[in-house]
Parts: C-alpha cells; sequence; structure tokens
C-alpha cells in the first residue's frame, strides 16, 4: 500500500515537471515569434519610370468666333419691276455662286439692246461708205499735184468720224447687253441669305439694296496670342495647318490653316491676333457638318520644336523639384527648370537626364536619401510618351 503511494507521488511530479517544461517551451516559442514580428521592413513602398527626353512640337490654343470672310449688301444695278424670285433666296438659305436670286422685267432692257445693234448696223454703214469715198478720192489724187492733194480732199476726217460713229455704237451695245444681263440679279459667291429686302411686284432703283450675304466658300476666325505663347510661334505662320473645334454636346471639329498676322498689338491687352482660314464651312462642296457663322471656337495649331525635354504631370512638380530614385534605391530631390505649362502637363528643359527614374507615388514625409521598396517601374501614367 505504502509502496502505491510513493509510485503515484512520483507520477504526480514527473507530470509536473513536465508541464512545467511544456510551458516555458511555449513562452519561448511565442516570444521568438514576437520577436521575428517586430523586425520588419519599415520602407516605404513607391511607382517609379525611367525618364526618356524628347523633341516636343508646342501647342499653340487660343479662342475665337467664327465669321464670313466677306459680307455683301446686295444691290440693283437696273431698275425695274421684280418678276421672280429664287426659292432658296430668302434668310438662312444657300445659294450658289452664279445662281440667280431674282428677276427684273426685261422689255425695255430688250428693246434698248436692239436700239443699239441698230445703230451699230448705221454706223458701221457710214464707215463702209466713206472709206470707199476715201479710195475714190485717192485714185483720182494720183493724177494731181502734191500740193493740190490735202487731207480733206482725200477724206481722212470723214472715215476717222465714221470709225468714232461705230465705236461709240459698239459702247453703247455692251452697255445695253450689260443692262439687259443685270435684270437678273445672280449670287457673287456661294452664299448664305442673311436678309431679303424685294418682293415679286416691287419696283427697284439702281442702287437700291436688295439683300444681305454672307461667303460662305471661306470662313475666317480671328484670335489673340497671348505674350507668354509669342516666342513659341513659328517663323513662317502663312498656311500652318490649324484645328478648329467647336466645344458642346456635339462638337464640330474642322482643318484650317493660318493665313496672316494682323501686323498690330492690341492697345488694351498687349496681344498679337492671327487669322484663321476654313475653306467651305457650310459643307456645301465637301458634305461635312457646317460650322456656322458666330460660334466660339477653339483653335490649335503647331508651334516650333522643343529639342530634348521632358514632359511630366504637373502634380510631381513642387516648388520647381521632383523626386528621384538614386542607383542605391534612396530618394534624391531635384530642382528643374520649367520652360512651359502644356495642358495637365510640364515641360522640363533642364535638371533631368535619360534614364534617371522618377518617383510617380511618394511617401507621406518623403526625405532625401529615404530608401524605399520599388513596386513597379512600368507604369506610364505620369509621364507622356515620345512625339
Amino acid at each position: 500500500m505504502r509502496t502505491n503511494n510513493i509510485w503515484l507521488k512520483l507520477l504526480v511530479t514527473v507530470v509536473i515537471l513536465g508541464a512545467g517544461i511544456g510551458g516555458m517551451m511555449a513562452i519561448g516559442s511565442s516570444g521568438s515569434e514576437e520577436t521575428e514580428e517586430e523586425i520588419q521592413d519599415t520602407r516605404p513602398t513607391v511607382r517609379i519610370q525611367p525618364l526618356n527626353a524628347l523633341d516636343y512640337t508646342v501647342t499653340i490654343e487660343s479662342y475665337g468666333e467664327v465669321r464670313p470672310l466677306e459680307s455683301t449688301n446686295l444691290s440693283a444695278q437696273v431698275a425695274g419691276e421684280v418678276v421672280s424670285w429664287n426659292p432658296n433666296f430668302v434668310p438662312g438659305g444657300i445659294v450658289k455662286r452664279g445662281e440667280v436670286l431674282f428677276s427684273i422685267e426685261r422689255d425695255a432692257y430688250e428693246s434698248a439692246l436692239l436700239q443699239a445693234e441698230a445703230q451699230l448696223s448705221q454706223a458701221q454703214a457710214l464707215l463702209i461708205e466713206e472709206q470707199a469715198r476715201a479710195d475714190v478720192a485717192k485714185r483720182e489724187a494720183s493724177s494731181l499735184p502734191n500740193q493740190q492733194v490735202s487731207d480733206l480732199y482725200l477724206r481722212k476726217p470723214q472715215v476717222m468720224s465714221a470709225q468714232a460713229s461705230v465705236k461709240s455704237a459698239q459702247a453703247q451695245l455692251r452697255i445695253a447687253q450689260r443692262d439687259l444681263d443685270n435684270t437678273q440679279v445672280k449670287a457673287p459667291y456661294d452664299a448664305l441669305v442673311v436678309s431679303r429686302e424685294i418682293g415679286v411686284g416691287q419696283f427697284v432703283n439702281v442702287g437700291m439694296n436688295t439683300a444681305m450675304l454672307h461667303n460662305i466658300e471661306t470662313a475666317e476666325v480671328v484670335f489673340p496670342i497671348a505674350g507668354f505663347d509669342t516666342e513659341y510661334l513659328p517663323e513662317v505662320i502663312a498656311g500652318k495647318p490649324a484645328q478648329v473645334i467647336t466645344r458642346g454636346r456635339r462638337p464640330v471639329s474642322r482643318t484650317g490653316y493660318v493665313a496672316r498676322d494682323l501686323g498690330v498689338v492690341d492697345e488694351a491687352t498687349r496681344m498679337s491676333n492671327l487669322v484663321i482660314r476654313i475653306d467651305d464651312p457650310y459643307g456645301v462642296n465637301s458634305g461635312e457638318q457646317a460650322l456656322k457663322f458666330g460660334n466660339y471656337v477653339e483653335v490649335s495649331f503647331a508651334g516650333i520644336v522643343l529639342e530634348d525635354v521632358f514632359r511630366i504631370k504637373q502634380d510631381l512638380v513642387n516648388k520647381s523639384a521632383v523626386w528621384l530614385l538614386d542607383e542605391n534605391g534612396q530618394m534624391q530631390k531635384r530642382q528643374v527648370n520649367v520652360v512651359r505649362e502644356q495642358g495637365d502637363y510640364f515641360l522640363i528643359d533642364a535638371g533631368l537626364h535619360s534614364g534617371e527614374r522618377i518617383v510617380l507615388t511618394l511617401p507621406e514625409y518623403p526625405q532625401t536619401g529615404m530608401e524605399v521598396i520599388v513596386i513597379d517601374e512600368n507604369t506610364t501614367d505620369a509621364l507622356a510618351p515620345s512625339e
């Protein structure tokens, strides 16, 4: 009995010792895990991208209003009653060059043309008669002494007078023909009819205003160039292609060309003004969507080329400085020179070199020499592609 108690005590002691050793081992294991967890990489993660210099063509942008190249107050060149007008000769109508807009009664002008033709025939007949008489006088004069032969004897004044009568009759015939032609008033160019002041049965006088027309063969946009853009204009601007676009739900885009510089600087704004021309703005011949007069449009065209510059998003540049990652994986702050702002980007011409790596996502508190972990070197959302 006593022997069993001794063995029982020994067993309890062994169990207690085993439990203690197990507990100590568990505590040691958890301590090691805590130590391992405490030793973590606390370096911030960033995304970077290699820099590449490019030759960048500056885009000159501005705004202006679409205007007709020319406008005409159409007037009657002959007097008479209006007998008909073109169905398209109404406000908002489109008429083609040479198309008859309205007609004036022709009877009086046809009669005047016939009279002019008759007068020309009479003058030509008189000239033939005088030339025949002059030929007879010349033959008779061949048998007379020279001192007896004069210009009057040879009928030279009479021939010259007859020739003048022919020329006068020809001039009258041309005037009569012109007046008859002007009874049909035609469009001087492809035109938009802005207003019409006449109707059938109305009597018009010479010089009376009958309509207002806008030339739709060519439109112009006059737009200002700010002083800071002037230095980026090419030396020769005439003929440079330009893009013209309206803004809104249904934008209209057309291609034009720079026609000229107005040659003066505005005294109030100190800006220069250029002119862009757009052919066939109403799409009469091309079938394109109409670019209507009065539209306010955005214009753009290519300026000079900036060589070896870097195009970087503006939010990466702070107080003319950017953050780079050096060969040791440490962040370095670099001062740069911003030569121009273009949309959401800055163009930088000094302070950077091709192959250097720019930091795209900054840590909360960036420091010079800070070590970081690079998570992505292939992103392209911050730098512009080469152009």
